[in-house]
């Protein structure tokens, strides 16, 4: 690892650097666990080390998962230091009440409807399977920690599939990584992407929100929407609907004066996010340059995107490629310009073209 630091940083560059490749080593485990084989953990394996060794669901799940991925805490330092910092934090059991006592749960039925590609259908998740639950944590240290999460129970939830593939869904997911902006939204609200109206929903509710305006350019979502799941909304009188691509709707309309707060939802996770992100956070300096505006954005699963880009701009400064032109020269103007919010700057003026890598 190259590096034009002092030469009394060179510890603390080679923690990161640590930091870095256990960040990636989690990810790269749960990846793998969660598209192969989510469903490996069933509760007879589970009573049997809870009977056999006396720990609890939830030691007894992280044991097993810790055995699965090979890690050998008793043999091997790094291992022991990678699960009590990373598998065993990262792991909980969720409540099924906290995410079925939703609203929008509790008022939109979803009828099994096939067109064309599309299929709306119920989706669930089987006792004790694996799923990514909310957005990754990063702490000060930049140690980034996924969330996984099982019910003990089946646990169903409303999904739209396109040519077999789960495209849309209102999963614990969804609605962990919506509560923030569904609280900060007011006013006269716009949203980016349509799914299944679970964040258009939510803020419709709200006494303070007096109008959502939703742009989907898909059309076959649009008609679904409007056909099935709108007509049960109580406050869809405060919803407009428009057919158009997110972009070109931005740069044509004065979103600065029409509108209160913007929440962005164009893509499916953080692989296919960070160019995205990159244009609508390009788009938004451009228009705040033009106009003195209070508009909020917001974007989701922001920190994610962010963490693509962390580590992208991370390997180019520690290269010594992209170190002078950002004029980083000590580990602490590293660690600061690695967090989110001076990421997100990056992101807004494109300081450096590693972000469109």
């Amino acid at each position: 690892m190259k590096s034009t630091f002092p030469k009394n940083d060179a510890m603390r560059l080679l923690d990161l650097e640590k930091t870095r490749q256990r960040n990636f080593r989690i990810l790269d485990l749960y990846s793998n666990f969660l598209n192969l084989e989510p469903d490996f953990i069933k509760k007879d394996l589970i009573d049997e080390l809870m009977r056999d060794c006396g720990v609890s669901t939830l030691e007894a799940y992280t044991a097993i998962l810790s055995a699965a991925f090979d890690i050998d805490s008793d043999a091997r330092k790094e291992d022991r230091i990678f699960e009590k910092e990373y598998l065993e934090r990262s792991v909980e059991i969720l409540d099924p009440k906290e995410y079925k006592n939703s609203s929008y749960i509790q008022k939109i039925s979803f009828p099994t409807i096939k067109r064309a590609a599309w299929e709306m259908r119920t989706g669930f998740y089987a006792p004790y399977e694996a799923f990514v639950c909310r957005g990754i944590t990063v702490e000060k240290d930049l140690k980034e920690l996924p969330h996984i999460g099982f019910f003990k129970e089946k646990f169903e939830f409303p999904a739209v599939y396109e040519n077999g593939r789960e495209w849309m869904t209102v999963t614990p997911n969804e609605i962990e990584t919506m509560r923030a902006p569904i609280a900060e939204a007011s006013g006269r609200v716009i949203t980016l992407g349509l799914g299944l109206g679970y964040f258009t929903h939510q803020v419709s509710e709200k006494e303070n929100v007096s109008s959502v305006t939703v742009i989907e350019r898909d059309k076959n979502i649009i008609s679904l929407f409007k056909e099935f799941i709108l007509p049960q909304f109580e406050h869809q009188n405060k919803i407009n609907v428009i057919e158009a691509d997110a972009f070109e709707y931005l740069e044509a309309g004065d979103i600065e004066k029409n509108f209160d707060f913007m929440f962005a939802d164009l893509w499916h996770d953080s692989s296919d996010g960070l160019g995205l992100y990159i244009k609508l956070k390009k788009l938004e300096k451009m228009q705040k340059r033009e106009e003195n505006s209070s508009l909020i954005r917001r974007y989701w699963i922001e920190s994610s995107i962010l963490s693509r880009l962390r580590w992208l701009i991370y390997s180019e400064i520690t290269s010594g490629e992209a170190g002078g032109k950002l004029k980083i020269k000590t580990f602490d103007e590293l660690i600061s310009l690695l967090s989110d919010s001076s990421l997100a700057d990056i992101a807004s003026d494109m300081r450096l073209n590693v972000a469109e890598k």
